[in-house]
């Protein structure tokens, strides 16, 4: 339609997505569209998406499980009949009214035109868009049937013959019946695909404490607003993303992270939505809205990964959309054959055979076959801690083979800690509160790791004055009315102020260990060294060992010198290092391993990843980094572990397996049971049966996804 710019539909999640312009085309436009094609669309409210759905699924359940019982009622005098057309069965009682026509004629519209008016509906509304489905394949199918058997019931009777006449009600009424019981079943099972979204929104809390003046009040989450302060008690779940101002607890987060230790809680830090609180009383800062959390931000990327389609699935598209002009075809080619060729003149047979090919060709599980893995798979890595922002990001990354990999905040935790302190001709004690008065008025990560340091060995320190910053080198100030500067080697290089041998090794020796070292210079006398890191995280080295093993390239580009690169490079057993990179220099990089005929993924965590993260295949945030580098992802990794990047490639690799053996039973399905069809061992009804198994084995194939354990 104009002014609509890009469509995304998930039949089995039952969700889609449309871009367009509201200058050019309303909203009702869309949807008048998309109900003229024979579906029923509604706006989803985004607060109110979960609600909507489930009501809108357990409605669909419940009309198709009364469809179903009143379908199989009427037809179980149809099977009790169908038995007189097997010699075998002549033992078994029959009724006479069972074998009259009339009867079977009126048993059967009900369901044919009642119970089975939806399959025409929709296949109308498909037709005259001038496109073709199932639904167009049952009608054709059923209503073949009924209608031959209608023609002879009133033929034989207007010629007053005496013969018994096989008719063919019961193929209709037990295609209907086994296809309703088919889409019962796949319903119902559809729905336990949305295992993992339905848990995200059952934490979802609706209301929370709210603490104002001494008083605790009851508050809908969704009237919270940035800066109330907000109670949590034990065994309650955190309402909302905020900041602890008041006590300590242990805060489990397995949900969002994946990580079954509960984390330690208390003043400064932070607790999300959706978590509980184990044992202490929390006092916190509201610092996001409810559609703004962590939560929230969860559900909305796992909902459109869900949504959205993988490349494989165009396959699937393209088979399906001249697929069943063919078996239309085919049937009546069918038909013909036995008609002229086999049985000359014989109608009946005929077209008992043309009903089972329509019905058996159906391509049900051909469409099911990516977008229920899709949907399983990407709901399996949320409880991992993994998010996919779309399905095709669950393709591309198991295709992948060179990880390039930031240093800072993605193989090390990104906080320096302070490592060495080395004090010369100076009480100890006075050095760190010295240098601790000085580095508070920075805001450098350096500054803070001493800082950190020194509020954990002394507590509190003087004030400093004077405190001026010396750009690309360092710090200095005045305290106690005593010059203090605390500088890298360079700048007292620059000064011509020189250290003794001893020392001059000493700072290279932590230098060549990828250190940071700031030297002290207290009343224009040298007094100190400290030497800083940003320690590798536990997990690094066993991570990139394990995707080396699994035959990947790992590379690791830093923005930081070359020392502390190679440093880490080497402690981790990264053989291929970039360091000094400027965030254009990763992307060419990148850019580089895709002109070799590479599919890379880029894994970062910080501001200058984000142009990297957008140009690789597949751009893997940490999610313990920035904002924009989570935007920028095309997978987040919720909590900084490089072992869920592991099973982000297991449980890709995995879900494509998956999507492919669906394919393979799909094809093999269908490349099967036609010719059976063909031939005339598959009647209709077992047809119609088959059909509805093979939607359901594919959907139950799917689920196996949710047994997925993690790798890392």
């Amino acid at each position: 339609m104009d002014g609509v710019s890009s469509v995304h539909i998930n039949l089995a999640t039952e969700t889609g997505r449309v871009t367009f312009n509201k200058n050019k085309i309303s909203m009702k436009d869309i949807v008048s569209a998309i109900n003229k094609i024979g579906f029923e669309a509604k706006t989803a409210i985004q607060h109110k998406r979960n609600e909507i759905k489930q009501q809108d699924k357990q409605k669909e359940i419940r009309e198709l499980r009364w469809k179903f019982i009143c379908s199989a009622i009427l037809t179980l005098p149809l099977a009790w009949a169908m038995f007189a057309h097997f010699q075998w069965a002549t033992f078994f009682y029959i009724p006479p009214l069972l074998l009259n026509p009339f009867f079977q004629f009126f048993i059967t519209i009900p369901i044919q035109f009642v119970i089975g008016y939806s399959f025409y509906e929709r296949a109308w509304k498909a037709v005259i868009n001038g496109s073709t489905n199932m639904d167009v394949l049952v009608v054709l199918s059923t209503t073949t049937a009924f209608f031959y058997s209608h023609y002879l019931t009133f033929s034989t009777s207007a010629s007053s013959q005496t013969e018994p006449i096989v008719l063919y009600y019961e193929t209709s009424a037990f295609i209907i019946t086994f296809i309703l019981l088919g889409r019962f079943l796949e319903a119902k099972t559809k729905w336990r695909t949305t295992e993992a979204l339905e848990k995200l929104y059952q934490v979802q809390t609706k209301t929370a404490t709210l603490y104002v003046n001494g008083d605790e009040i009851q508050l809908p989450v969704e009237q919270l607003l940035p800066g109330d302060v907000v109670i949590i008690k034990p065994g309650e779940k955190v309402p909302i993303d905020g900041q602890v101002l008041e006590g300590n607890s242990l805060v489990d987060e397995s949900l969002l992270t994946g990580e079954s230790i509960p984390v330690a809680k208390k003043m400064g830090t932070f607790v999300y939505a959706g978590t509980i609180n184990q044992n202490g009383v929390l006092k916190m800062k509201v610092t996001k809205q409810d559609s703004e959390t962590t939560l929230s931000n969860i559900i909305k990327i796992v909902e459109d990964a869900q949504a959205s389609k993988a490349p494989i699935q165009q396959i699937a598209d393209r088979i399906t959309g001249v697929f069943i002009p063919i078996v239309m075809m085919i049937a009546i080619v069918t038909f013909g054959v036995w008609y002229f060729l086999f049985q000359p003149g014989y109608v009946s047979g005929a077209l008992e055979k043309m009903i089972a090919v329509l019905i058996i060709a159906c391509p049900c599980a051909l469409g099911l076959a990516t977008p229920t893995s899709i949907m399983v798979g990407s709901g399996r890595a949320a409880q991992m801690g993994i998010l996919f922002k779309e399905g095709k990001f669950i393709e591309l990354l198991g295709k992948c083979k060179t990880i390039i990999l930031d240093k800072t905040g993605t193989i090390t935790t990104g906080v320096p800690q302070v490592t060495d302190i080395y004090v010369y001709q100076y009480e100890h004690r006075k050095f760190l509160k010295t240098i601790g008065a000085i580095e508070r008025g920075s805001d450098h990560p350096v500054a803070k790791a001493i800082v950190n340091e020194v509020k954990a060995k002394v507590g509190s320190f003087p004030t400093a004055t004077q405190v001026k910053n010396i750009p690309s080198y360092g710090i200095k100030g005045v305290v106690n009315g005593i010059e203090v500067v605390i500088a890298n080697p360079t700048y007292f290089k620059r000064k011509n102020i020189s250290l003794s041998m001893q020392d001059r090794q000493l700072v290279q020796s932590l230098k060549e260990e990828g250190k940071t070292v700031m030297i002290v210079m207290i009343d224009h006398r040298f007094a100190g060294i400290i030497a800083v890191f940003d320690e590798v995280k536990p997990s690094s080295t066993t991570a990139i060992n394990r995707l080396q093993q699994m035959g990947y390239k790992v590379i690791l580009a830093t923005g930081d010198h070359h020392r502390s690169g190679l440093a880490v490079a080497k402690k981790v057993g990264i053989d291929h290092v970039y360091t000094t990179c400027t965030p254009s220099d990763k992307a060419t990089i990148i850019q580089q391993s895709q002109k070799e005929g590479d599919h890379v993924v880029m894994v970062g965590d910080g501001i200058n990843d984000a142009p990297a993260l957008a140009m690789a295949d597949v751009g893997v945030a940490i999610g313990t980094g920035s904002d924009i580098a989570i935007e920028s992802g095309d997978v987040t990794i919720i909590k900084g572990n490089l072992l869920r990047l592991i099973d982000a490639i297991h449980m890709s690799k995995k879900t494509m397996m998956n999507i492919k053996q669906n394919f393979l039973w799909a094809f093999l399905y269908n490349l099967i049971m036609v010719p059976f069809a063909m031939v005339g061992i598959l009647v209709p009804w077992l047809a119609g049966a088959a059909m509805a198994f093979s939607s359901i084995s594919v959907v139950l194939n799917a689920l196996r996804l949710k047994r997925v354990p993690i790798q890392g």
